[in-house]
């Protein structure tokens, strides 16, 4: 496996943010813009239609973006030489986690390192976007929780031979992936290079899977007790059946979270 770290220009974060902001979404994926950019009105933003949100978004950035360049340039290196340090470690880690050799695997990989505070990632495009605000260490923890994500689906559509369209988000096999990474990330290899692992530093899954009790116990533990079976493929089977069983409930608790930034 192989990380290049790209900074793509002032076009790919305006791009990016807009997946976003297109159309009306929950103030979990949409308000990070406003805290990390105050300089951007929320209540402007509303108040235009998608292309003038887009226009009023290239005004008001394109100055920050100017005025960042050589950080982010200087970021470009500083990343891809923290990945290529921790490289080896990762892809013995993973592919004892994914029980398949790593190394030949997804060698075009490219994280775009943008101005976007909500990070999207492209599964079939081997393509992922990192906050430019990430140290070094932060970086390559965002591109652990990718890497797991790519490996996951990879692995996953090889089992099930199912659609790429619903590895996203709302899907239930999102869901399901974006859980996951938690207990893949608990090998020692992986959490010591983490700086957001474990929970008490953030946390490496969306913070609303950490406080999701199904059945009187956190989903996470249920999670970490099925990865402990030590059989990737059975892993996911018996995870994805436990969710489809809990969908309604999971999918309800993701719905009231998504509502607060």
């Amino acid at each position: 496996m192989h990380i290049q770290y790209i900074n793509p220009g002032f076009q790919h974060s305006l791009d990016s943010m807009m997946l976003f902001h297109t159309h009306p979404d929950t103030p979990y994926w949409t308000d990070a813009l406003y805290y990390f950019f105050p300089q951007v009105q929320e209540e402007r933003m509303k108040a235009l239609d998608a292309q003038g949100r887009k226009r009023y978004l290239a005004q008001t950035l394109q100055e920050v973006y100017d005025g960042l360049r050589e950080q982010l340039d200087e970021k470009v290196i500083a990343y891809n030489e923290h990945w290529q340090k921790h490289r080896s470690q990762i892809e013995d880690a993973l592919s004892e986690a994914f029980q398949l050799d790593t190394r030949p695997l997804f060698n075009d990989i490219r994280a775009f390192i943008t101005l976007n505070p909500v990070c999207p990632r492209f599964l079939q495009e081997h393509t992922f976007d990192v906050f430019y605000l990430n140290s070094h260490r932060g970086a390559l923890g965002i591109s652990l929780h990718e890497v797991i994500h790519l490996l996951w689906f990879h692995v996953w559509n090889g089992l099930f031979q199912d659609n790429w369209n619903e590895y996203e988000r709302p899907h239930i096999k999102w869901v399901l992936s974006e859980m996951v990474v938690e207990s893949i990330m608990r090998d020692e290899r992986l959490s010591s290079i983490n700086p957001y692992f474990p929970r008490e530093n953030g946390g490496c899954v969306y913070r609303y899977f950490q406080d999701m009790v199904i059945e009187g116990k956190p989903i996470l533990d249920t999670i970490e007790e099925m990865y402990r079976c030590g059989n990737i493929a059975d892993f996911m089977r018996q995870s994805y059946q436990y969710c489809l069983q809990h969908e309604k409930q999971i999918q309800a608790h993701i719905a009231r979270a998504e509502q607060v930034f």
